[in-house]
């Protein structure tokens, strides 16, 4: 089976290989266990953290959740929380979807949440200071830890931001790092990093609206439950952001960059400059003067001294970049080299989150910081290598097999779900060019009660949650939960009926009310003028 997928990606429910867990003694032996059981531990028991809800969901009569589900519907659709679904790679032609929400949470207790949440600040701290070092003294390189071709040979490696600084030796700003559990023999769960997303992260926005969406339909659960809040992620983001200007920028001047409205995440865009207060821009409204970058406003020319660029490196900057794009501006990389310019994220960061270095994090947290990493990968083939692209032959039915370049699922083998024919047409493109892809056995993912046409019923579920890197490393509890609809589905990917879920963690101690939105971030760039382009 090749798999295409949107915007916010994708994540196989299968069974994991025993021997290739076997394989992989350094990393965590994952058995073929049953699927770990979010809300109900063995004999059908409700977990503690889920006690209170799971009461409260027996009482409610299915008419009423039927109703609660289709005004939120309504709702998401009136306000135009959509995405794009795109058929072919190259068509460039997408249809307008609504992301299907569910209303039963993900509910994670707050001390795994505390551990997740060390785990997560450890990796991107490391995944930083991987980045830095590759484009300065490459140490990691010289002491072979990971190979030097391939990082230097990378499609993602920039040869232009060698030596090039930048402030706080911050690479990727916000990273959304895509969480999985495992059910173990022993019945309990354990969490694995399936993949980091350093370059342009989405999916932010359904995360916040998810939580807006269920304290209007279900007021009374945040009366109950002690649910960690999530709405000032804008503030946060805001924060972080301000945190990395260019030095003697007292005031510094926020964009959000977007390739427009045509782009599959547009709303998003238009929805986190809204949320910030700062001016959604595209790559016309800007032009470089003397190493400075400004924005067109209605006032005149405005400086930027932050850029939240949702565009890939190669539309950036035609002078440097793509000859041909017309969604960046000429110059950009010139001002970014002066120190005039903060690009969050910054140019370069893909080659920490490409697959082929994936398999490397956990040894980058041990040369970097010298700690052993709090969250493990799932195990992992690299192709490249004659002994395991000899495995990944043998047992190609088994495995699933990505393009260590690619995104959005394209050129992708789902070896259980694909026929024979599939299988041997990519043995034959595997072999062709082995070092362009990496494969892994297929997890069982934990599943979580979910609403569905014929009641409720358990789904296979992910999380994505965000971390923001500035002058400190922070995050809003929790994250977004995508979830697989369909019964049997195998993956959580929108464009083949995935959904959402709003990811609760439950403090500690209660705190029942969600703080309002800090004014002092929020309100810092208000200006007489506004630029040619409402947010």
């Amino acid at each position: 089976m090749f798999v295409r997928q949107s915007w916010i990606g994708c994540c196989y429910v299968m069974h994991t290989d025993r021997r290739a867990a076997r394989r992989r003694t350094r990393e965590p032996q994952l058995a073929m266990n049953s699927p770990f059981d979010e809300m109900h531990a063995a004999g059908n028991a409700v977990r503690e953290h889920y006690k209170h809800y799971a009461q409260w969901l027996a009482r409610q009569p299915a008419d009423l959740m039927r109703d609660r589900r289709n005004e939120a519907e309504l709702i998401f659709r009136r306000v135009g929380i959509t995405f794009a679904v795109y058929g072919d790679k190259d068509s460039g032609e997408g249809t307008e979807r609504l992301i299907p929400f569910d209303q039963i949470p993900r509910v994670i207790p707050s001390h795994e949440w505390r551990e997740m949440e060390k785990g997560l600040a450890q990796r991107v701290l490391a995944l930083n200071r991987f980045i830095h070092d590759v484009y300065h003294d490459q140490e990691i390189l010289k002491a072979g830890v990971v190979p030097r071709d391939q990082v230097v040979n990378n499609a993602q490696f920039r040869p232009e931001m060698i030596g090039v600084n930048v402030p706080g030796d911050v690479y990727s700003h916000i990273a959304g790092v895509d969480i999985v559990r495992a059910g173990n023999a022993d019945g309990s769960g354990s969490y694995y990093v399936l993949e980091d997303n350093l370059r342009v992260p989405s999916g932010v926005s359904y995360m916040l609206e998810n939580r807006k969406m269920m304290m209007r339909l279900f007021p009374e659960l945040f009366s109950m439950h002690a649910v960690a809040p999530v709405a000032h992620y804008p503030d946060l983001l805001l924060e972080t952001l301000r945190s990395v200007a260019p030095l003697g920028s007292n005031d510094p001047t926020v964009v959000v960059l977007t390739p427009g409205m045509y782009n599959s995440a547009y709303f998003e865009h238009a929805f986190l400059a809204q949320q910030m207060g700062v001016e959604l821009v595209e790559g016309q409204d800007l032009f470089v003067k003397d190493d400075f970058v400004y924005m067109r406003t209605t006032q005149g020319p405005k400086r930027v001294d932050v850029m939240y660029r949702r565009l890939d490196d190669d539309f950036m900057d035609p002078e440097v970049f793509r000859k041909d794009s017309t969604l960046g501006c000429a110059g950009l990389l010139r001002a970014y080299k002066a120190g005039n310019v903060t690009l969050a994220n910054a140019i370069g960061t893909g080659v920490g989150d490409d697959k082929s270095i994936y398999p490397y994090v956990p040894k980058m947290i041990e040369f970097y910081l010298g700690e052993k990493p709090i969250l493990n990968n799932v195990p992992t083939y690299q192709c490249r290598d004659p002994k395991e692209l000899s495995y990944v032959l043998a047992n190609l039915p088994e495995l699933v097999v990505k393009e260590v370049h690619g995104a959005g699922g394209y050129g992708m083998l789902v070896g259980p779900a694909a026929t024979k024919a599939e299988v041997e047409q990519f043995r034959q493109v595997l072999i062709a060019n082995p070092g362009n892809y990496i494969a892994q056995p297929t997890l069982s993912l934990s599943t979580c009660p979910t609403y569905v046409e014929s009641g409720v019923a358990p789904r296979h579920i992910d999380l994505r949650p965000y971390v923001l890197s500035g002058k400190e490393v922070q995050m809003v509890p929790g994250g977004l939960t995508r979830v697989a609809l369909k019964e049997g589905s195998l993956v959580v990917n929108s464009s083949q009926g995935g959904g959402t879920k709003d990811t609760w963690v439950l403090e500690a101690h209660p705190q029942h009310q969600v703080p309002p939105p800090i004014a002092s971030q929020s309100q810092t760039q208000t200006h007489p003028q506004s630029s040619t382009r409402s947010a």
